[in-house]
Formats: structure tokens, C-alpha cells, sequence
């Protein structure tokens, strides 16, 4: 007897569950199998079924964990005085940023672009 129908319930059945309807499992095939009175009732599971419920829980599992950290970062900020929360404020722009001990040289006569920086002490040889 083989039982192929689309059940909208689901059952976890545990290890004395199973011991008491002298259940066997196959798990690589994904079939059940309970002896009955008159052969045995074979129930069958789908792989794409079985993977998309997988897949459908650790997504479920990433929310729940995400929401529960989220709900401890909240904890965490409503915990810090407003003091600590203030930004510190900016420096002044400095007016050169130019050290006086390096200068600038042009590497190409007439390109601005390719310049290098070297010591202002160094001798002109």
C-alpha cells in the first residue's frame, strides 16, 4: 500500500513515536515505511518539497536572529547618556599643508601634473 496524496499537515515524529508504530526510515530515499495489516503503508517524501522547507527555515532563523540583535543594539543605545552620544567638533582647516623642509619639482618641464616632493635642504647637484 503506498499513501501518495498532498497533505497540508505536517508531523515531527520522535524516536518512541516510531519505535511505537515499528516505523522504518530511509532517509536517503526520503520514505517512511509502517507495517500494517495488510503490507506496508509506504509514505514518500519530495526532495524539491523538502528543500524548499529547508530553505524557508534558515531564512526564518536569519529574521529571528537578526530582530534579536537588533533588539540588543536598541538595549544598548538607549543605555548611553546623551553626553557620550555628542559629536566631536571638526579642527580648523589648516592654511598649508605643505611641510617647509620638502619643495615641490616639476619631473617634465610644462606638466603640472608629474611633480615630486624632495628635501628643501638637499644641495642643487
Amino acid at each position: 500500500m503506498v499513501a501518495d496524496f498532498d497533505g497540508t499537515y505536517h508531523a515531527i515524529l520522535g524516536q518512541p513515536s516510531l519505535t511505537k508504530f515499528m516505523a522504518v526510515l530511509h532517509y536517503s530515499y526520503l520514505v517512511l515505511k509502517i507495517p500494517t495489516g495488510k503490507g506496508f503503508l509506504t509514505v514518500r517524501g519530495n526532495v524539491y518539497t523538502t528543500y524548499t522547507c529547508e530553505e524557508e527555515s534558515f531564512k526564518i532563523t536569519e529574521a529571528i536572529d537578526l530582530s534579536i540583535r537588533m533588539a540588543e543594539s536598541v538595549t544598548q543605545a538607549t543605555q548611553i547618556s546623551p553626553d557620550q552620544l555628542k559629536l566631536p567638533e571638526q579642527e580648523t582647516p589648516r592654511k598649508s599643508t605643505k611641510s617647509k623642509e620638502q619643495k615641490e619639482v616639476q619631473l617634465v618641464d610644462g606638466c603640472l601634473e608629474k611633480m615630486a616632493l624632495i628635501g628643501a635642504n638637499l644641495d642643487a647637484k
